[in-house]
């Protein structure tokens, strides 16, 4: 291959596709959106890639499927995402997404897992291994400290080693080491100052040489920030297309001997290596179709199994045969079942809960809509669904987090569920006790209602069949056996970034460092709605017989109620006296356990290279402190059954100095000094002001020209702000709206297909800053010398 044909190939031919070099054998391959389900969009892509697609099958998302701790069940449901994205001639899923939950408010947690990196990487896992054994490649998503939609491609995450290794990539490795997925997505956001598509530390040093990832490194859409920076420390595919501009800057580079040929050869050969692997199956594939009935079984299989039962007073559920329930709610009617953004499906068919319920078991008397879904107070509605209630024995009240809640591009402003909506559970609670609140969110809520109602019973974002699942569980055709894989804290000041999140400026410091979820919530003792691990059920599971080794931890799980259910079994540890600060446990196995009524089963779940260690800033690697460690097994994480103690040899290892960070052992992290956490840091916070003298870099995002110099690009600005304002008050936020408006200028040049260059970007940031006749000059000029560059990227195949 030539110079030019090696440097094209790490960029983008389109939207979706890689370059295909037709003279040296090489095939293109498609790169899909697909977490939940695949987005493959048909015929040519929308700017942004955020238009409809071809019909797929949704599948539960990532948060509603952590709920399972079922990894068998995430890669059976995996194997069928994986098939349909063979069909579909898919070569590369871009999921499934494992970013820690840091703060319940972060827009796009519905397409991560847990807040807790142990399960989120054991799903993971599992979700790779279902996908790439029907020969297409998953893609992990988005590595790495990715926690924030406000400006997430202008932020700059602020997080010390330890954190960074134990919370945040922890989970990557577990899915790297276990099920080598063939690629892997680095996130929008800088990590210390490095964007992480250029980070050698993050691509290199820990994804490549410490874990041993053998496949390629592909941008987020846009997430490209220096091409030649990208390539030379580890990332091998730039996407989208820009249409030659980023691929001439390559080769210029090598010309000039910024990089060196060398590098680029290592990057195309690792990018090649998969290629060749992935291509092959969907051309063998041409022209087969999946089972779509099967696979909607498929969806309804996984959402059974991830339905979290809350609350259930008075054995109130399951309903008895044949009784009569009042259903109100408008997401009865018209499901919640998926997020907003990059991952929206477009379901090959969709269950609603006005459809289904003949096929149950019960009496409909009536329903009501009760509330307008965008959060508008209707007292006519509401006043229906009152009469209703007063004329029903049983009210099941479908209420939950509208679209506008959870998007890809938008953070939640607060914890509560919309106003109408409490206002309704209210005036209910009025005229009937008797209300099973049926929720679908894909993030934890505020619950002040949650004593005066007699039953909670979650679905999450139970995807395109969910509503048939939730009403099977209600109706104790099977019996729910899903746990939290996130804390429920009783209000968002409770939880532990409250003062950090989102990034006020450029810098999102991390500083509650690893207490996040239930580290802190059980270390700084802070009382939680529900605790990470728990949910109910219609039976009783006791634990007995702890056996104990440094290795396993056995023990009995009994089924003692009267109904066949499954237990998630949780093991914890913690360490004992030791001197270094740590949470007071930490989820380090489980297993999901199906058991018959009265049936016992033993079973083993084994600790691994996980269960003791931490990461010593002092040596710079994973070292195990000597002593006794507490083994807990529990229900959750907060009802422990059983314990025990073993002693574990250490590595002997210095450890690090604990001076100045008393916040950090006790835990109580809310309130961490500038001094304590440089003190955590090992170095002086950065400077994360913007632009001094209030000029615009290519690296500040476009919703930052309210303060430009130019009248012209704060005209712009109040234009893009009204258009995103009057989206979100439909209760349909515009994605396209949302993706630019917290785009950095650079990104307009990588989004643009080829129609802007990076030295257009130059030209229309001289226009922002109050130079328009120069600015402009340079943006006409740049045109033309792009128009070139775009024909000769035509010509290379």
């Amino acid at each position: 291959m030539t110079l030019e044909e090696k440097c094209y190939m790490l960029s983008g031919r389109d939207f979706w596709q890689t370059r295909s070099v037709n003279r040296a054998g090489v095939p293109s391959i498609f790169l899909s959106d697909g977490p939940h389900g695949v987005r493959k969009q048909a015929g040519a892509a929308d700017q942004l890639g955020l238009n409809a697609s071809v019909p797929a099958t949704c599948f539960p998302t990532a948060a509603t499927m952590a709920n399972s701790w079922d990894v068998d069940l995430a890669q059976e449901m995996a194997e069928a995402l994986g098939e349909e994205a063979v069909c579909q001639e898919v070569n590369v899923l871009l999921g499934p997404g494992l970013n820690i939950k840091r703060s319940p408010l972060c827009g796009r947690n519905f397409e991560y897992f847990s807040e807790d990196p142990y399960l989120a990487g054991k799903m993971a896992a599992s979700y790779v291994k279902g996908i790439q054994s029907k020969g297409a490649s998953a893609c992990p998503k988005h590595f790495a400290a990715n926690s924030q939609e406000l400006r997430r491609m202008a932020s700059n995450s602020i997080v010390d080693e330890r954190t960074l290794r134990e919370i945040y990539l922890t989970g990557f490795e577990i899915a790297v080491k276990e099920a080598h997925p063939k690629a892997i997505m680095s996130s929008y956001n800088r990590v210390n100052g490095v964007y992480a598509n250029e980070n050698k530390h993050l691509l290199r040093d820990i994804l490549k040489d410490e874990w041993g990832f053998d496949g390629f490194v592909v941008s987020d859409w846009g997430g490209s920030n220096d091409h030649v920076a990208g390539v030379a420390n580890g990332s091998h595919l730039e996407m989208p297309t820009t249409g030659g501009d980023s691929d001439e800057e390559l080769i210029a580079a090598v010309k000039s001997g910024k990089i060196s040929e060398a590098v680029v050869n290592e990057r195309v050969e690792e990018l090649l290596n998969v290629i060749m692997q992935l291509a092959p199956v969907t051309q063998a594939a041409k022209g087969q179709t999946f089972d779509a009935e099967a696979h909607h079984a498929m969806a309804q299989k996984a959402a059974e199994g991830s339905i979290v039962l809350l609350k259930n007073d008075k054995k109130i559920l399951p309903l008895k045969k044949g009784e009569k329930v009042a259903v109100i709610g408008d997401f009865a009617k018209t499901p919640r079942y998926q997020g907003a953004g990059s991952s929206v499906v477009n379901p090959t068919k969709l269950d609603s809960t006005l459809d289904v319920i003949g096929k149950s078991d019960l009496q409909m008397t009536g329903f009501c809509a009760g509330y307008e879904r965008t959060g508008e107070a209707n007292d006519v509605l509401r006043q229906e669904a009152v009469n209703l209630a007063k004329q029903a024995e049983t009210v099941l009240l479908y209420i939950g987090l509208d679209e506008i809640s959870e998007s890809e591009g938008l953070d939640r402003a607060h914890m509560r569920l919309p106003k109408n909506q409490e206002a309704l559970l209210k005036a209910l609670l009025a005229v009937n006790e008797r209300i099973i609140v049926v929720l679908s969110a894909g993030s934890p809520i505020e619950m002040p209602w949650a004593d005066e109602v007699p039953a909670i019973i979650h679905g999450y974002l139970s995807g395109q069949a969910g509503a048939s699942a939730m009403l099977k569980a209600i109706t104790g055709q099977i019996n729910p056996s899903g746990k939290l894989a996130e804390t429920y804290p009783y209000k968002y000041e409770d939880t532990p970034a409250y003062h950090f999140f989102p990034s006020k400026e450029r810098n999102a410091e991390y500083r509650e460092g690893l207490y996040v979820g239930y580290r802190y919530y059980t270390t700084a003792d802070v009382p939680v709605r529900y605790p990470f691990g728990y949910g109910l059920s219609y039976t009783v599971f006791e634990y007995s017989d702890l056996e104990l080794t440094e290795k396993e931890v056995k023990f009995t799980v009994k089924n003692a109620g009267g109904v066949d259910g499954a237990e998630a079994a949780q093991v914890y540890v913690a360490a004992k006296d030791g001197r270094v600060f740590r949470p007071a446990l930490e989820l380090k196995g489980f297993t999901k356990v199906f058991l018959k009524a009265g049936e016992s089963r033993r079973v083993t779940v084994p600790l691994d290279d996980k269960a003791y260690r931490y990461f010593n800033t002092k040596t710079d690697k994973w070292e195990i402190e000597g002593g006794s460690y507490e083994i807990m097994v529990g229900a959750s994480c907060m009802d422990i059954r059983l314990r025990g103690t073993v002693t574990v040899a250490g590595t002997d290892a210095p450890v690090p100095s604990g001076e100045a960070l008393a916040s950090y052992y006790s835990g109580k992290v809310k309130e961490v000094s500038d001094k304590e956490f440089e003190a955590l840091l090992g170095h002086p916070i950065p400077d994360g002001k913007w632009s001094s003298a209030g000029l615009l870099e290519a690296n500040d995002a476009i919703c930052q020209m309210y303060y430009a110099k130019s009248a012209l690009a704060r005209l712009v600005w109040k234009i893009m702000t009204n258009m995103k304002n009057k989206s979100e008050a439909k209760g349909k936020p515009d994605l396209n709206i949302l993706f630019i408006y917290n785009m950095p200028f650079r990104g307009i040049g990588k989004m643009a297909g080829g129609m802007c260059s990076q030295e257009m970007v130059d030209g229309i940031l001289q226009i922002v800053n109050g130079h328009f006749f120069k600015g402009l000059g340079k943006v006409i000029g740049g045109f033309f010398r792009q128009r070139k560059v775009m024909k000769k990227a035509n010509n290379m195949k």
